[in-house]
């Protein structure tokens, strides 16, 4: 099963574009990370606008792709060509509340579930995660920090 996220449509409808766009995208991607890790689904995530430096376009971010709309068009129009060139449109599922995009795709094959509603299908997927499982490091790990920190002291 894959799942297409109409990336802006549901940042807009989680109000989470205050802070800015990049910190926005970021939220979204860290709540796809934690939706693919309770549901064991594929994820691809279209956003309008310039890809992040730290989220490029094509960028496979644990199992979540990342990809944004071609240079001169839209996140729509890069959905519409992402689903007609798929020989798959009945196993895919389009996260969006765009009525246009809703109804290219439902035409298609495929099935559409609100942006709010996925909305809540994140928020269940990280209410089952544990604290540990949540925490997405940023940071490469200090292997000398920490063994200097556990080392017995004979």
């Amino acid at each position: 099963m894959l799942y297409l996220i109409d990336g802006n449509n549901v940042m807009d409808q989680a109000g989470v574009e205050d802070k800015g766009i990049p910190a926005a995208r970021k939220k979204l991607i860290l709540g796809l990370v934690h939706f693919v890790a309770v549901n064991r689904v594929k994820v691809q995530v279209v956003f309008d606008g310039t890809p992040d430096e730290e989220f490029p376009d094509g960028r496979m971010y644990k199992g979540v792709k990342i990809l944004y709309a071609k240079a001169g068009s839209d996140a729509d129009s890069r959905i519409k060509d992402i689903v007609g060139k798929s020989s798959y449109r009945r196993d895919m599922t389009l996260a969006s509340s765009d009525r246009d995009l809703e109804l290219f795709v439902k035409k298609l094959g495929a099935r559409v579930i609100s942006s709010g509603k996925f909305r809540e299908m994140i928020k269940e997927a990280e209410d089952k995660l544990t604290y540990r499982e949540k925490v997405s490091p940023s940071e490469p790990v200090n292997v000398e920090e920490w063994m200097e920190f556990f080392k017995s002291e004979k």
